[in-house]
């Protein structure tokens, strides 16, 4: 957002403020487009992206928070055919459970099943549950990034599990 001087002064080591930068009404703005450059739309699950980045970029990040992991569970629900009546945890149980879960990586180690059924889980309860139940006020721009991340990552998860499942991997 700084950028050498136009003129011949530019050369010497003087800086002037882009177009950008002097589009800027306040400082409020500014601090807003440095909070949303902490979350790039880019990196966002498709299945998510629009709307978690624009509550996110808005300031509601509870909002955020939830729906990103609200897709994850509707996400995992899709991915193994299982009805409404699972939610949450119990879906999450269901769906990775180290024995015959439909998304279960059945090669993987033991440990490593039962890890991954906890992960969807804790992450599940932890934090889409909280914002389903009652009012979470998330005023953390770095945290809501954190746990969104954790949500897409989760959704790649799944995205591999349904590529294996269908012999794409």
């Amino acid at each position: 957002m700084i950028i050498p001087a136009i003129d011949g002064n530019g050369v010497n080591g003087f800086s002037i403020l882009s177009r950008r930068a002097k589009a800027f009404e306040n400082e409020a703005a500014f601090a807003q487009q440095k909070v949303a450059r902490l979350l790039p739309k880019e990196i966002l699950h498709e299945r998510f992206a629009d709307r978690v980045w624009s509550s996110f970029i808005r300031g509601e990040y509870d909002a955020a928070v939830f729906q990103a992991m609200k897709a994850v569970e509707v996400y995992v629900r899709d991915a193994s055919g299982l009805d409404n009546s699972f939610l949450g945890v119990k879906l999450m149980t269901e769906a990775f459970k180290p024995e015959g879960g439909v998304l279960t990586d059945a090669a993987a180690e033991g440990g490593e099943r039962t890890a991954r059924m906890q992960l969807y889980c804790g992450a599940i309860g932890s934090y889409k549950n909280p914002n389903s139940h009652r009012d979470v006020n998330m005023d953390d721009p770095t945290e809501a990034v954190e746990i969104i991340l954790l949500a897409n990552h989760l959704m790649k998860i799944v995205d591999a599990r349904l590529a294996a499942l269908n012999g794409d991997a």
